[in-house]
């Protein structure tokens, strides 16, 4: 096959690139230039575009003997990531970057470019599992899976891939473990093999979220408010500022009368209103995702799964309801116990219950969720 092997400059990337190469596909690297002016990104191994990046993946191709390029998708990137992490937060959700980036650029702005130059597939460093199924009519579907090391785990990040792009991607470390990938590297004498995971947000570089959204959203001031009582605790200058959950930085005096902490628990676009309350209203017993992805059988309408809210958090016991079809289908989730700090915006990815717990079944954006205070 010929395989476009996405290179990011870290040690996953180029171990991916090289497991193609030995595979015996015909390999191009390619690294994706995010910015059309570097200082926006962070240097170092701070982020995963960094100046550094282009470099070393460079660098790793030169070793492979493949060709290599540079696309220049700043202008997509700008559009699909950026400016839809600034205006998720205006709206009052908690959006993933890094999953949007998976989305919308490497996944889709990628693929899409290969496909129109005759690539079979684009190849990545992420840790998954992929594989195909015979359907009754003979022809095969993807099947994603969690990866073989828990801790590197990224079918979450994946979760939110249709399958037409799922078919034409290949996830070789699927199966190692992080310290295999590494010592591979090694011994292969790729120059990345002990740099760094990168981790934060690439297109932040002073890692200030809330400056950075400040700067682009403005200052739009609102109530905190106690979600007891309804009293206004205090004032603040956007929503911005704010995601579910979090403790610090609430712009209230002290502690609640409780004496226990206060949490942002509800934040309302529409008025400004930021909400807080003790860590029993951070608690849902049901959400609502829009936008789905299913990688099963369109006929399932209704089943038991697991669903996961956050990249590397614990998969809860569900059930499930896909109530329409198409764009404007939506999934109704009911957990079979709470869970803390469901957050609109956020991807809800759901898995197969036993014995098959690590398939995923598809996705959705979380748009709205049931406070267990508000259980009957």
């Amino acid at each position: 096959m010929r395989v476009l092997a996405a290179m990011s400059g870290g040690v996953d990337s180029a171990v991916a690139a090289a497991r193609a190469v030995a595979a015996g596909h015909e390999v191009v690297g390619v690294h994706l230039a995010l910015s059309s002016d570097p200082a926006t990104l962070r240097t170092g191994s701070r982020g995963c575009c960094s100046r550094e990046d282009a470099g070393d993946a460079r660098r790793v191709a030169d070793l492979l003997g493949i060709p290599f390029y540079v696309w220049d998708f700043a202008e997509r990137f700008r559009a699909d990531v950026i400016d839809d992490f600034v205006e998720s937060y205006a709206r009052g959700e908690t959006p993933n970057p890094c999953l949007r980036c998976n989305e919308r650029i490497k996944f889709e702005a990628l693929l899409e470019r290969g496909m129109a130059l005759g690539f079979d597939a684009v190849a990545t460093g992420h840790y998954a599992r992929l594989s195909t199924e015979e359907l009754p009519d003979g022809s095969r579907r993807p099947v994603l899976r969690r990866a073989v090391d828990a801790a590197k785990d990224q079918s979450y990040v994946l979760g939110v891939l249709t399958p037409e792009q799922l078919a034409h991607s290949m996830f070789p470390l699927g199966a190692s473990l992080k310290s295999q990938v590494r010592a591979e590297a090694e011994a292969a004498g790729l120059p990345v093999a002990t740099k760094p995971d990168s981790h934060d947000i690439c297109f932040i570089p002073s890692g200030d979220t809330r400056a950075f959204l400040g700067a682009r959203i403005g200052v739009r001031p609102g109530a905190v408010v106690d979600a007891d009582t309804g009293d206004e605790l205090g004032r603040h200058d956007g929503i911005h500022g704010f995601t579910i959950g979090q403790r610090k930085g609430l712009g209230v005096q002290g502690p609640a009368a409780d004496g226990r902490p206060r949490y942002v628990t509800a934040i309302d676009a529409d008025s400004g209103t930021v909400t807080v309350g003790g860590a029993a209203h951070l608690l849902s017993v049901a959400m609502t995702a829009t936008s789905p992805y299913w990688l099963v059988d369109d006929d399932i309408r209704e089943t038991d799964c697991h669903v996961q809210i956050r990249a590397h958090g614990e998969a809860t016991p569900a059930h499930v309801r896909r109530i329409g079809d198409g764009a404007d289908a939506t999934l109704e989730i009911t957990l079979h116990e709470p869970v803390r700090g469901v957050a609109p915006g956020q991807a809800a990815v759901l898995y197969r219950s036993e014995p098959d717990g690590d398939r995923v079944l598809g996705s959705g954006t979380i748009s709205a969720s049931r406070p267990a205070t508000e259980a009957v």
